[in-house]
């Protein structure tokens, strides 16, 4: 499997542990609130502390959404607007819209922002040249991008940086990305590695289920390696981030990047839990713990004895019954499991959606794929749903993906600007 144009990928390097999520042993739960540290900074504070010196002559488009807010959750759309140093003359909307008002698979369409005037473009399911043209017609000299990602590969915003990334070198613009933290560290890449044959919007290009970097690392990557003719692009780097801080240790307030990714503890789990989405069991969407509650028709406790007795490292797996309002199972009530994460430290979230998939096939007769096989375009190839369905366990799934994994860790590594 080749995983860049430039051969980087055929260096293998050592493979390293495959289901480590961190390698520290009882540390930190879930609860810890930053050690004393500093707040974090980031890219957008950094850049208008410099007095947006970088956009300096340029007509601005920004491609954001709820997240991308100062340290004092004001939007940066709010911010520039108000501010002569910035020519800010276009907003760019992704999947759920610049305010955030869609569900998932929706968007906020073309509109004049109320807040400001300025006109919002929809960039959702849009690339290439369509939205290279959409660049063009905006006006705009440099495109910004400033959202909050979650971590997973298959979380559309990278794809939409990606996107974006690629339409604006049609279009002859500048690309500048802001940093935000990964929500979930930055310590490891898990997880299978996207086979080009199953690349979709939740996932373009051959990297891990857990990538394991921020989004200004990802550009770097995406420049570097997927890119035909790489943009022009500059990168803000965030101020006080370590690899290892999880979202609370940063000081910055958490705004949902998503409806249904209401919390960092959502975060945390959704890498591994959202592979449920490719099933006939409920992710959770419709109540309050999206992808930490799992569930169907006809499940009881077996479940839950079945996960708690798999050696899951780092969670706990509480019976619970639930009722969604909407999406699967909407106004029924069903049972299933609940993740309580006790040591995020020990936790891997990757190897506990594999167990948990294993454990329901084995412990629900009425465990079934999504008829479309949606489950191999989230883990980027067939193998975990053929495995699964002959039999195998928890951990000769993750060891099939150990050489691809360790492959995209010795490029991933080439692009990391935190330690």
């Amino acid at each position: 499997m080749s995983l860049s144009r430039r051969g980087l990928l055929a260096v293998t390097g050592a493979a390293g542990a495959v289901g480590a999520f961190a390698t520290t042993k009882g540390a930190a739960a879930v609860g810890k609130q930053g050690g004393g540290r500093g707040r974090v900074r980031t890219g957008f504070d950094r850049l208008a502390a410099d007095g947006y010196d970088l956009l300096d002559g340029q007509r601005v488009g920004v491609v954001t959404n709820p997240t991308g807010t100062t340290s004092g959750v004001r939007h940066i759309v709010d911010v520039m607007h108000a501010d002569d140093r910035v020519d800010l003359t276009a907003v760019f909307g992704p999947e759920h819209g610049f305010r955030g008002t869609a569900q998932a698979g929706g968007s906020e369409g073309r509109y004049d922002d109320p807040a400001t005037g300025l006109p919002v473009y929809d960039t959702y399911l849009k690339s290439g040249k369509p939205l290279a043209d959409i660049f063009t017609a905006s006006g705009v000299d440099t495109v910004v991008f400033d959202i909050q990602d979650a971590g997973a590969r298959f979380y559309t915003y990278i794809w939409t940086l990606y996107d974006c990334m690629v339409a604006a070198s049609l279009a002859g613009k500048r690309f500048v990305v802001l940093d935000r933290p990964n929500p979930v560290t930055g310590r490891a890449a898990l997880g299978p590695v996207l086979d080009r044959a199953f690349a979709t919007f939740v996932g373009r290009e051959p990297i891990a289920q857990a990538h394991g970097m921020t989004v200004t690392e990802l550009a770097r990557l995406f420049n570097g390696e997927f890119l035909t003719t790489p943009v022009p692009l500059e990168t803000v780097k965030m101020s006080g981030w370590r690899r290892s801080d999880f979202f609370d240790e940063t000081g910055l307030p958490w705004v949902p990047p998503s409806p249904n990714m209401p919390t960092p503890e959502t975060a945390l789990v959704y890498s591994g839990t959202c592979l449920f989405e490719g099933t006939n069991l409920s992710e959770g969407r419709g109540t309050t713990r999206p992808f930490e509650l799992l569930g169907a028709e006809g499940i009881d406790r077996r479940w839950a004895e079945a996960a708690n007795a798999a050696g899951l490292g780092g969670v706990d797996f509480r019976e619970a019954y639930f009722a969604p309002t909407f999406s699967k199972f909407q106004g029924k009530t069903i049972g299933g499991v609940q993740l309580h994460v006790h040591d995020r430290q020990a936790f891997d979230p990757v190897r506990t959606g594999i167990g948990l998939l294993v454990t329901a096939k084995k412990s629900w007769s009425g465990f079934a794929w999504r008829p479309d096989n949606w489950i191999d375009k989230l883990t980027g190839n067939t193998r975990v749903r053929t495995m699964i369905d002959a039999g195998a366990g928890t951990d000769e799934v993750v060891g099939a993906w150990r050489s691809d994994l360790a492959a995209f860790r010795a490029v991933r590594r080439e692009y990391l600007l935190y330690r």
